[in-house]
């Protein structure tokens, strides 16, 4: 479920980037007036409906995969690769140590030298 989810949010987003590339700018209009040919591919009033409401239905289908990707992130058994690994503890032996023996030389005090 969670692949399917990744993949329709991938095609989505792939998708709506097409289609606003395929979009003319406000600025199209004012090029065309002045001899600039417009070519679209749906026609002179069609393209602007056709592609506002395409670019308005995978915005909406963007969004909702991008709420239950999130969704279902939160809610999964665990998040981080970390806490997917296990590491074998390994025991370390130290030897054992006896009240009567110090851990650590100890050093005589050091006398302080007059001048």
């Amino acid at each position: 479920m969670y692949t399917l989810l990744v993949i329709l949010h991938i095609a989505a987003s792939l998708t709506l980037i097409l289609i606003v590339l395929l979009q003319a700018g406000k600025g199209a209009d004012m090029g065309a007036a002045f001899g600039g040919s417009s070519q679209t591919v749906f026609g002179s009033s069609g393209a602007g409906t056709f592609l506002g409401k395409m670019t308005a239905g995978i915005a909406v289908l963007f969004m909702l995969t991008s709420l239950l990707l999130t969704y279902t992130a939160s809610h999964r058994s665990s998040s981080s690769l970390l806490e997917q690994t296990k590491v074998p503890v390994t025991e370390q032996k130290l030897p054992p140590v006896s009240p009567n023996v110090p851990t650590q030389p100890s050093m005589p005090p050091v006398a302080p030298v007059s001048k």
